[in-house]
């Protein structure tokens, strides 16, 4: 089974055993929608004019999500920013989507149940630990000193940029998680990604916090 760089995220952001998030919902959503941008630069059907990204092969990749998201870049009005990208993509319940289909594809059990009797919450424990367990030998080789692939180097970048790096692989040197997140390992244009979503999850805190302080 192929896992997109989104659902590597994923796998790494969730408790193998609650089921629940390591990381706050913005910096998550962000860094699924920045990670679905990063996997199409990675697979040269995106590219960056500029700071506005824009569709350079039409092909379709075979992935539900990743075809869905070069078909919306495909068919905008117009070129947009990269961080317009990642707060379109995290508001459609892109997360949901993605926790969905890796439970129906046996990877995470899906819980339902609710909070205090009354509040309904769903889980999504590990169900098959091998892909998650892949994913970390990865990156944990990189973070070690192994030369990285793409993929990994641009996995590692979207960790950083969520601050999930530090949830999901605490012992990690940091210097050496910055050297592949900053490093040449990764394209100018998923540097680009990257820093679309600092932006968004900036742009989403201060929106938060407006709104906070406008109802107190």
């Amino acid at each position: 089974m192929t896992l997109t760089i989104a659902e590597e995220v994923l796998l790494l952001a969730y408790r193998e055993d609650t089921g629940k998030p390591i990381i706050g919902s913005v910096e998550l959503d962000c860094a699924l929608a920045g990670a679905l941008l990063a996997d199409l630069v990675v697979r040269r059907r995106v590219d960056f004019d500029g700071a506005k990204v824009v569709p350079v092969d039409p092909t379709r990749v075979g992935d539900e999500e990743l075809d869905a998201t070069l078909t919306r870049i495909a068919e905008e009005r117009g070129p947009r920013k990269a961080d317009w990208w990642v707060g379109k993509l995290r508001a459609g319940r892109l997360r949901k989507r993605l926790l969905t289909r890796l439970a129906a594809r046996g990877v995470l059990s899906e819980q339902e149940g609710k909070v205090l009797g009354i509040f309904p919450t769903t889980r999504y424990p590990e169900l098959d630990p091998s892909h998650e367990q892949g994913v970390r030998e990865r990156v944990r080789n990189v973070l070690a000193g192994a030369e990285p692939d793409e993929r990994t180097a641009v996995l590692i970048a979207v960790m950083h940029a969520a601050k999930l790096d530090r949830k999901a692989f605490p012992d990690a040197p940091k210097g050496r998680i910055k050297e592949i997140a900053e490093g040449e390992w990764t394209a100018e244009a998923v540097r680009k990604t990257i820093a679309s979503i600092h932006a968004a999850v900036a742009a989403a805190t201060i929106a938060a916090t407006v709104a906070v302080t406008a109802a107190s």
